[in-house]
């Protein structure tokens, strides 16, 4: 369920408090050289407007993975940026199988298609 329209929507304000302290600084959301990475672990901040262009270190329970704001990203979540799970990949032995059959069929087939040119004398 969304946001009350009466609430408006969400920023942390300390989060806020950095991100005017970086806008009145010339960061890199005014266009000017310095990149600053704002730290964050409020995932639930909504992105504004003004943080486009921003970069933000934003936290997933484990490591601080880096999100650059685009225009695109206005209204949604910090945390919809940072996953909070690893997807390893589905199977087991039967799978694992299958990708090494399919992995020495694709050497192979490199090494057939080397060996004719090697083969042809001028």
């Amino acid at each position: 369920m969304s946001r009350s329209l009466k609430k408006g929507p969400f920023i942390d304000a300390k989060l806020l408090a950095k991100i005017q302290k970086v806008s009145a600084s010339g960061g890199s959301a005014s266009g000017g050289k310095l990149k600053v990475e704002i730290k964050t672990w409020s995932r639930d901040s909504t992105i504004f407007p003004e943080m486009v262009g921003m970069t933000f270190l934003v936290h997933n329970g484990k490591i601080f993975i880096s999100v650059l704001c685009s225009e695109n990203m206005v209204g949604h979540k910090l945390g919809e940026f940072s996953p909070t799970r690893k997807f390893t990949r589905h199977g087991g032995k039967m799978a694992k199988d299958e990708a090494m059959a399919a992995a020495e069929a694709e050497k192979r087939a490199q090494e057939a298609s080397k060996a004719p040119a090697e083969g042809v004398k001028k």
